[in-house]
């Protein structure tokens, strides 16, 4: 499977937008932050807005911010905005993926490789990955 540099930097935008959900962030900020180069994003943050996943303001006190809550964003989500298909063979969609003779139960064995891949990036949300503040995960409750 390939994890595309879009998809890697749509999601570490977002996590930098659920970072600091109270005002809003460039793609500047963003772009020095994560160190990811700034037209690039600026494209990607564009497919996101389209996508309703940021929503931004224009003008001096503008930005991005999340287009709905970082627990209602999945990896999944963000990978089919940026990318479309999960998985391809050549570029084409695996749903009508037929071989003939003995290669006949491989297309299966790919469909099955991106249902798994879907369902463990449907579980996990841009709020669950998240660094835990100092003092509200386990080791800070009732740590002197």
């Amino acid at each position: 499977m390939h994890i595309s540099a879009k998809a890697d930097y749509a999601t570490r935008a977002l996590l930098e937008l659920a970072r600091e959900p109270a005002r809003p962030l460039t793609c500047e900020a963003i772009a020095s932050s994560q160190r990811i180069p700034f037209r690039f994003l600026k494209s990607v943050v564009g497919e996101l807005r389209r996508a309703g996943l940021v929503r931004s303001q224009r003008g001096c006190e503008g930005g991005y911010w999340l287009g709905r809550p970082a627990e209602e964003i999945t990896l999944l989500d963000v990978s089919r905005v940026v990318d479309g298909e999960l998985l391809t063979l050549r570029g084409e969609a695996l749903a009508a993926l037929d071989y003939p003779g003995a290669a006949s139960a491989l297309p299966e064995v790919w469909r099955r490789i991106e249902a798994d891949a879907a369902a463990v990036l449907r579980a996990v949300t841009v709020a669950s990955l998240l660094p835990v503040p100092a003092g509200d995960g386990p080791a800070g409750k009732g740590a002197a």
